[in-house]
C-alpha cells in the first residue's frame, strides 16, 4: 500500500499534495516521450497528483505531452499551468488559457499562474485572471517568481488578495525566501510552491546531505527534497522523466529528518540573516 503524501492548504481550505511533479523540459525530445509519460503516470499512482506545467515549456509541447499523460486520469489531478507575462493582458490571457486547455485536453485548470512579472499592469492581469475564474476556465489563480514587494503590490490591487499561491525557486541551497517572503505568505495563509527543490541537480558534491543520505540509505537529492517538504506551508514540484527517480522522490516524502540532521544542514547551508533578492531559474 502506498504511503499517503502530506498536504498543504490553499487559502480557501482546499488541500493539495505537498509533493507534486514538475514538467520543465518534458516533451521536447521525442525519444524520451514514452519515459516522460510513464513517469508522470507513475507519480499520479503514487499520489503525486499536483502536476505543474506552462505554455512556455517546449513552446506548448510540454502541455501537449501532459495532456496525453493525463488520459483517463484528469479527475485525479490538480493541474497547474502558467501564462507568459506578454500574454498577461485580459484579451491575450483568454486566448493563451484557451490554447493551454486545448493542448492539455481539459476544460479547466485547477490553478493558473502568471509566470513572472512583465510590462502588463498587475491590475489588468488580475482582471483577466478573475474573468477566467468567473467563466470556469480556471478554479484558482496565483503568481510565480514574485518577491515580497511584488506580493505587497499585488495585494494592494482590488482582487489581488484572491491569489492562491506563489511558485518560487526555493531549496536547501537557495534559502533567501525564508527571511521575509515565506513568513509574509504564511501570515496570509498562502502556501509557497517550490520549483527546482533539488536545485536542478546542482547541489554541492560534498555536504551533510551526503552523510545523512549514507546513514539513511538514501541519496543526497532525496535528503534535499525531504528538507523542502518539511518546511511548513511549502509544496514541491520536482521534475523527473524516469520512473525510478519518481519513486525516489516519493520515498523522500516519507523521510523525516531529525534535529541533529537539520542542524547539520543549517551549518552548511546557512539560513539567511538578511534580505536576499528572490532568485529565478
Amino acid at each position: 500500500m502506498t504511503s499517503e503524501i502530506a498536504t498543504v492548504s490553499l487559502p480557501d481550505g482546499e488541500r493539495i499534495p505537498k509533493l507534486g511533479q514538475g514538467t520543465w523540459e518534458m516533451g521536447e525530445h521525442p525519444s524520451r516521450r514514452a519515459s516522460d509519460i510513464a513517469a508522470l503516470r507513475c507519480g499520479i499512482e503514487l499520489g503525486m497528483t499536483l502536476i505543474d506545467t506552462a505554455e512556455m515549456y517546449g513552446d506548448g509541447k510540454t502541455e501537449t505531452l501532459v495532456g496525453e499523460a493525463l488520459a483517463g486520469l484528469r479527475e485525479q489531478v490538480f493541474l497547474v499551468s502558467k501564462v507568459y507575462p506578454h500574454n498577461a493582458s485580459r484579451r491575450a490571457m483568454t486566448h493563451a488559457c484557451e490554447q493551454s486547455l486545448k493542448r492539455l485536453k481539459t476544460d479547466r485548470l485547477d490553478l493558473y499562474l502568471l509566470h513572472w512579472r512583465g510590462s502588463v499592469p498587475l491590475e489588468e492581469t488580475v482582471e483577466g485572471l478573475e474573468a477566467l475564474r468567473a467563466s470556469g476556465k480556471i478554479r484558482h489563480w496565483g503568481v510565480s517568481n514574485f518577491d515580497t514587494d511584488d506580493m505587497e503590490e499585488l495585494f494592494a490591487i482590488p482582487g489581488g488578495e484572491a491569489c492562491a499561491t506563489n511558485q518560487i525557486l526555493f531549496n536547501v541551497a537557495r534559502r533567501g525566501p525564508e527571511f521575509d517572503l515565506l513568513p509574509w505568505l504564511a501570515a496570509r495563509g498562502l502556501p509557497a510552491m517550490a520549483y527546482s527543490p533539488v536545485d536542478h541537480a546542482r547541489l554541492p558534491r560534498r555536504s551533510p546531505l551526503d552523510d545523512i543520505g549514507q546513514a539513511r540509505g538514501v541519496s543526497a537529492f532525496q535528503v534535499a527534497l525531504a528538507w523542502v517538504l518539511m518546511q511548513p506551508g511549502v509544496s514541491a514540484i520536482p521534475k523527473s522523466g524516469n520512473v525510478e527517480h519518481v519513486r525516489d522522490n516519493h520515498r523522500a516524502s516519507q523521510l523525516t529528518l531529525n534535529a541533529d540532521e537539520l542542524a547539520a544542514i543549517d551549518g552548511f547551508f546557512k539560513p539567511p540573516r538578511s534580505k536576499r533578492p528572490l532568485e529565478m531559474l
